[in-house]
C-alpha cells in the first residue's frame, strides 16, 4: 500500500506540475483571468494532496487500514474537486459545456476535508492507545 501511495502522491504531484506549466504558458491567453485563476486554485490543492500523501505514506503511527481509507479518501476529493475545477476554467475552449460539473467541486472539498479530519482522528486514537 506504501508504493501505490508513494506513486499515485507522485503523479499527482507531476501532474499539477505540468498543469501548472501549461496553464502559465499556453492555456493564461486563452482564458479569462478568472477562470485562469481557478485553474491555479485546481493545482495548488492538487499539489498540497500530493505532499498530504507523502506524509500518510511515511506516518509510522498509522496501520494499513487506516492509509488505504485516508488514500482513497484524497484520490477520489482531489479527482473531483481539481478535477472540476480543471473542466469549469477551461469551459469556454471546448464544445461541450461542463457546468454541470461544478456540483462536484464542493462535493470534492468536503471530501479532502473529510480526509484530513479522519488523519487527525486516526492519530489521536493511536496516540492514545501507547
Amino acid at each position: 500500500m506504501k508504493k501505490k501511495i508513494f506513486l499515485t502522491a507522485t503523479i499527482l504531484g507531476l501532474t499539477a506540475l505540468f498543469f501548472g506549466a501549461y496553464a502559465t504558458h499556453g492555456l493564461k491567453p486563452l482564458i479569462s483571468n478568472d477562470s485562469f485563476e481557478s485553474f491555479q486554485t485546481g493545482i495548488r490543492y492538487q499539489l498540497y494532496h500530493a505532499l498530504f500523501l507523502f506524509i500518510v505514506g511515511i506516518l509510522p503511527i498509522l496501520n494499513l487500514f487506516q492509509r488505504k481509507i485516508i488514500f482513497y479518501l484524497v484520490l477520489s476529493g482531489v479527482i473531483l474537486f481539481s478535477g472540476s475545477i480543471y473542466l469549469l476554467s477551461t469551459n469556454s475552449l471546448t464544445s461541450t459545456d461542463f457546468i454541470s460539473f461544478g456540483i462536484l467541486t464542493p462535493v470534492g472539498g468536503l471530501v479532502l476535508i473529510f480526509g484530513w479530519i479522519i488523519l487527525a482522528y486516526y492519530i489521536f486514537i493511536n496516540q492514545s492507545q501507547k
